[in-house]
Order: C-alpha cells, then structure tokens, then sequence
C-alpha cells in the first residue's frame, strides 16, 4: 500500500494571529472544513487546543475517529495525528504558518497509508481531503478579502 502525500497552499489577506487562532480552534476548523468536530480531551497548556488535546472528527460517510495534536507552536505550527479509529495508519497533519508582508501563508501537508488493502483506496481518500481541505481554505480566504 502506498503512502499518499497531500500538499495545499493558501495565503490569507489576514494576520498570522488571526488565522492561527480560526485554524487552531477544533469547531472553527470543523466549519471550515464542513465536518463535525469536537474536542473530547483538552490540552494541559494555556490553549485548550494545543498539544495534547483530542478532537473527534466525524466526516460522513466514514465512521467517527479522533486526532491528537503532537506539536503546537502559537502562529508558526500545528501537527497532529490520527489516534483511534481510522482507515488510515502512519497518518500526519502539518500546518506551518507564516508571515509575507500583510497575509498569512499556511502550507499544509497530511501524509498517510491506507489501512484497507481495496486498489485505489488511499488515491481516492487522498483526493477528497485535498479537495475538502483546499476547498475550505479557499472559502475562508475569500471570505477576508
């Protein structure tokens, strides 16, 4: 089974603060990304969001699973990784964020393996996180214009 490997970019005519903040935020990232999202574990740090926090993503058709934030660096970096429940395995989520004159730049990168053997499996998932996910940034860029 082969790794997959998704890679977005999107700039943002915000401060890196402010998208941090919306992107950092479980429900927020849930909105933007149309799936149901709820943190079921709080962080120890002063976000509740942050490293060690769990989320519960629940993203029709696929059954519920959750994400345990592995890395967490106020508006530079958010890593996370799928922990219970998933199709996929070796999955992780990267979100750098960057200053560029007055936008934010996120370069997002979620790389995984397909758990189910079934051909074509991971190209199919691989397409529709890229396409959900690239969706949804492009939406919240358009929507601080």
């Amino acid at each position: 089974m082969s790794r997959q490997q998704i890679h977005i970019q999107q700039s943002f005519n915000a401060p890196v603060d402010t998208i941090f903040g919306i992107l950092s935020d479980h429900v927020q990232l849930g909105d933007i990304l149309s799936a149901e999202i709820k943190r079921v574990v709080d962080s120890d740090s002063d976000n509740v969001n942050g490293l060690g926090s769990v989320r519960k993503l629940t993203i029709f058709p696929t059954p519920s699973f959750e994400e345990t934030v592995t890395a967490f660096e106020p508006n530079k970096l958010i890593e996370y990784r799928i922990t219970k429940g998933s199709p996929l395995k070796n999955h992780v989520g990267t979100m750098q964020f960057s200053t560029h004159g007055n936008q934010t730049h996120l370069e997002y990168r979620i790389e995984f393996e397909p758990k189910i053997g079934l051909p074509l499996f991971g190209s199919i998932v691989k397409f529709g996180l890229e396409t959900a996910i690239s969706r949804g940034l492009a939406k919240l860029a358009n929507s601080l214009k």
